[in-house]
């Protein structure tokens, strides 16, 4: 089958016109998140010099995921779904303006540009279960796996491709404009979701907790998720890759400074390099309209990028260096997708909400959690042994969950 025919069900799910438009607005809000992200890592390299506070603002704005995602799930299992992301969003907006008016200003010092962080991270404890809720509103139910996997591709990839832009701006104009264009991002969605109307009310599914209180139903939440026989081992797996693998993107200012020695342009190079392979990555997995499969690409995906980010600690070599992170950047693109289809079609309605609070928990969290660790392992034994480390860390469980995976196929494909 030709390759256009295959990306077919890809244009089905976005002939829907709420979706279409949630969808664009979307991919531009994440990809300035991105940008933003990268951006704050290289500005706090240029003020000092040290691993250990890139790892910490990576900390401070990801890890407030692990306090308030649960309370954000479970008030997205109460509240309007729409509603709640236009207000997330709005206040995202404010925070990277400040960001923005203040690194312009030249009055942005490291303190205050980890207080902002900070607020931004507690707004996407909330914000990011309502986005990945809404999805289920806005498709009719035959569409939604594909709309699911257009969202989760669109999210993975511009975890890539906002690095990538936020490089080459960070060369031509500095890290302030990089701010800016993330505040730029959620106004451009904030105007899409205004186009949004949702083929089903965004208002709490039928409730079906036995708890009356929102820690009672936080709790009920995670016990679901870790009682299922899919969702809980698939969640278990994120948590390696998220904290063992993924903290080299958010380390990658300290790589491009410290291993490579390269400044702004090597680091341009080398997150451009993840942008590509993540793209190539995402347009395979676009074709796909079935679960069948996804879970063994997920496992597999997640031992590539654990030996290839191992390999990546061990050049020197820029173009090595390059070329090893282009390859990453499509697993884990294959590894962070498939991970979040499954769980986005395994879970019950009326959960969705507080599961996927959780998975915001481990996807945000995860990496945060382990750029603190190897940012404060670098100021000893440099960059280079710390996410090696992980990685080593990483593939001893991958091997020791062999024995789980047929199991977790079997709940999570239904086969």
């Amino acid at each position: 089958m030709p390759f256009l025919d295959r990306l077919r069900p890809l244009a089905r799910a976005l002939s829907h016109p709420s979706y279409r438009n949630y969808a664009i607005g979307n991919g531009v809000s994440v990809v300035g998140t991105w940008m933003q992200r990268i951006a704050a890592g290289w500005y706090a390299w240029e003020l000092t010099e040290s691993g250990a506070w890139i790892g910490a603002l990576a900390f401070m704005e990801l890890f407030p995921s692990t306090v308030f995602g649960p309370i954000g799930g479970a008030i997205v299992d109460r509240v309007d779904r729409l509603r709640m992301v236009q207000l997330t969003q709005a206040l995202s907006m404010l925070t990277s303006g400040l960001m923005a008016l203040a690194a312009f200003t030249g009055t942005l010092s490291i303190w205050l540009l980890a207080g902002l962080i900070c607020a931004h991270g507690i707004i996407q404890a909330f914000a990011q279960p309502a986005r990945l809720s809404l999805i289920a509103h806005l498709v009719p139910k035959q569409d939604l796996p594909i709309a699911v996997a257009i969202n989760s591709i669109t999210f993975n990839t511009a975890r890539f491709v906002g690095p990538t832009i936020a490089g080459v701006v960070i060369v031509v104009g500095g890290a302030s404009w990089a701010f800016l264009a993330n505040a730029a991002s959620y106004a451009v969605l904030l105007v899409m979701l205004g186009l949004v109307h949702p083929l089903t009310p965004t208002a709490p599914e039928p409730r079906e907790s036995k708890s009356t209180n929102l820690l009672g139903e936080i709790m009920e939440g995670w016990r679901y998720a870790a009682s299922h026989p899919g969702i809980g081992p698939i969640l278990g797996l994120m948590i390696v890759s998220s904290v063992l693998t993924r903290p080299v993107v958010e380390l990658m200012p300290g790589f491009a400074g410290e291993v490579f020695q390269a400044g702004a342009e090597g680091l341009a190079r080398l997150v451009a390099a993840i942008g590509i392979g993540a793209i190539i990555g995402g347009l395979f997995l676009a074709q796909r309209e079935r679960l069948g499969g996804l879970t063994r690409l997920n496992y597999w995906s997640g031992i590539a990028v654990a030996v290839l980010v191992l390999l990546f600690t061990a050049t020197d070599d820029l173009t090595l260096g390059i070329t090893i992170l282009g390859i990453s950047g499509g697993a884990m693109v294959f590894n962070g997708t498939a991970g979040q289809t499954l769980v986005q079609a395994a879970v019950a309605a009326p959960m969705r909400g507080r599961v996927l609070g959780i998975y915001g928990i481990i996807f945000r969290g995860g990496p945060a959690l382990g750029a603190l660790i190897m940012g404060a392992l670098s100021e000893l034994w440099g960059l280079r042994w710390p996410v090696a480390g992980g990685a080593i860390l990483a593939l001893l469980y991958y091997a020791w969950f062999w024995r789980r995976l047929p199991g977790m196929t079997r709940s999570l494909e239904g086969g």
